[in-house]
């Protein structure tokens, strides 16, 4: 594996395990992700990380298209949080918490075992 796809893979994994850390004290509760600016721009910034570390990721290699799912709608995610931040919603976000970011969690630290 290419180094710097290595780099980009662990930036994505910290980037998880940013977010995941977020939770250790509050409740992972929509109300509470809700209610909390602090909290919810900590964890759009890290899914501009983690957007932006899949898009050089499939710049360097086109093959990661088909071992990263969703890695499309990963970069999207990351270009309406830069760029249409006012059309982001609480729900929409709290959505690729629940039901996205474990799969890629999983995904990911496959790949980096892979080396």
């Amino acid at each position: 594996m290419d180094e710097r796809v290595m780099k980009y893979l662990i930036d994505i994994d910290n980037s998880i395990a940013e977010i995941e850390g977020y939770f250790q004290n509050i409740p992972k509760e929509f109300n509470s992700y809700r209610q909390n600016t602090m909290l919810k721009r900590a964890v759009e910034r890290n899914l501009e990380i983690i957007g932006e570390a899949v898009k050089k990721v499939l710049k360097r290699d086109e093959a990661y298209i088909n071992k990263i799912t969703e890695a499309k709608s990963i970069i999207g995610l990351r270009n309406l949080v830069i760029h249409a931040y006012d059309s982001v919603s609480d729900e929409n976000i709290w959505a690729v918490l629940i039901n996205h970011l474990p799969k890629l969690k999983s995904e990911i630290q496959d790949l980096m075992t892979q080396n």
